[in-house]
């Protein structure tokens, strides 16, 4: 009798396979990627760097991790790397513990404009450590203000200025923003978790020659397996004034290094490191650009459609594969929307917009993402389509038997956008009991 577990598995699996995946931040990982995720690197304790190690065994997965930093180098045109954070959250976790000590002064995008949780809210540990302050969009345009951001860097005179978003539609000035932290004498932080496979594709602005410092997710719009990374343009003398035991000045790398391992995590996952390293190499080939182009052009769309039909794009549009939409000219709520389009088979999350009236849990916005559909193989014709079910279903939020319908449409729209595999026995689970009803 086979576990269950895998049951579920390829429920979920079907669940991907016969809905629209609008979620932002996931997208479908290639069989080579998740190949690597569920090799026998997973057995292997490698505490340490390649060739620094506290374990021994580790001539292989040295190999596996130096492949990793040369492609992620390459891909980003970084001096330094580090690719053993598990999360985004782990790297920035370790860029703040390495730039400053309890109570020194952050200032960074809020979250309920647009930001992310581990810059500097309170419910994290970065908000608890650290004193913050926030900037955040203008509230008649919803975009960045940076004179407004410099005002603020000049009378908070921050240590660290942190830049990146979770929910922002628009690129950023990262010219701007390295003059703001010039001014004041601050480290320029960014993390660009969610538009990062835009940025090595050159498609958006590149923060690695301005930003001291650069961390990111590898999945979104990267397409590898869930983690993290810390990058430099250059890599800089450790501000601090610690040597090395030859009585060197040690460098910011060496820093970030200590930081990430043993100051906020244990051994690496090697597995992950091995699929990181199979998805910077997918990304380094040129169908990779064509891929991040078309993400763009489809939220694009996907924007421009909706508008049409009468719905709020927040800032009028996009410039990444984010869609940020305001439903209160709609009457409706965006946990409401939510609940409403996943019984039509579309997937979204709630999502507050920036001075939103109602709570997180509530929330007055959705946020659409178009990395996922895209590597479905979807284009413009197909967004147009996706932001009219959107329109459906919003409209018939109180009609389960028309959501039901909608459903069934979708699921066999789907059947001509099969996913990068077909099923988990492709993946070499072997065979699958049905999960219980």
């Amino acid at each position: 009798m086979q576990d269950p577990i895998f049951g579920w598995i390829e429920a979920e699996r079907r669940r991907q396979e016969e809905g629209l995946e609008l979620i932002a931040s996931e997208n479908y990982a290639s069989p080579a990627v998740l190949a690597a995720l569920g090799s026998v690197l997973n057995n292997k304790y490698a505490e340490g760097l390649p060739g620094r190690r506290y374990y021994g065994g580790c001539e292989y997965v040295d190999e596996v991790e130096r492949l990793a930093q040369e492609r992620l180098k390459t891909l980003f045109g970084a001096e330094w790397v580090n690719v053993q954070p598990h999360s985004g959250a782990q790297a920035n976790e370790a860029v703040l513990l390495a730039l400053l000590k309890p109570g020194e002064k952050l200032l960074s995008f809020a979250l309920a404009h647009g930001g992310h949780l581990t810059h500097g809210s309170p419910l994290n540990s970065s908000g608890k450590l650290y004193t913050v302050e926030h900037y955040g969009v203008r509230p008649d345009t919803y975009r960045l203000d940076y004179d407004e951001i410099r005002e603020k860097a000049r009378t908070f005179r921050p240590k660290v200025l942190l830049a990146g978003a979770s929910s922002y539609p628009r690129d950023w000035d990262w010219a701007a923003l390295r003059s703001i932290a010039d001014e004041v004498g601050a480290f320029l932080v960014t993390d660009i978790a969610h538009p990062a496979g835009l940025i090595a594709a050159d498609l958006l602005n590149d923060p690695l020659p301005h930003c001291h410092i650069v961390t990111s997710t590898t999945h979104k719009t990267l397409r590898g397996p869930r983690g993290g990374v810390i990058m430099m343009g250059k890599d800089f003398d450790n501000p601090f004034g610690e040597l090395t035991p030859k009585g060197q000045p040690k460098k910011m790398s060496a820093l970030l290094d200590s930081a990430l391992f043993p100051g906020v995590q244990g051994g690496p996952h090697m597995h992950t490191i091995a699929a990181k390293a199979v998805a910077f190499g997918e990304a380094l080939q040129p169908a990779f650009r064509t891929y991040a182009r078309q993400v763009i052009h489809n939220a694009q769309t996907l924007a421009h459609t909706l508008m049409e039909l009468g719905y709020t794009v927040l800032t009028g549009g996009t410039d990444n594969h984010i869609v940020l939409i305001d439903l209160r000219n709609k009457g409706l709520t965006g946990r409401d929307a939510e609940k409403g389009l996943e019984k039509a088979g579309i997937t979204v999350n709630k999502n507050l917009i920036p001075y939103d009236p109602n709570p997180p849990l509530v929330a007055s916005g959705i946020r659409l993402g178009t990395p996922a559909l895209t590597t479905r193989g979807m284009t413009e014709s197909d967004m147009r389509q996706v932001a009219h079910w959107i329109d459906q279903a919003l409209t018939h939020l109180s009609d389960d038997a028309f959501l039901s319908r909608l459903r069934e449409e979708i699921r066999e729209y789907l059947k001509a956008y099969p996913l990068p595999y077909a099923t988990v026995a492709s993946l070499s689970l072997g065979h699958l009991s049905a999960p219980a009803e």
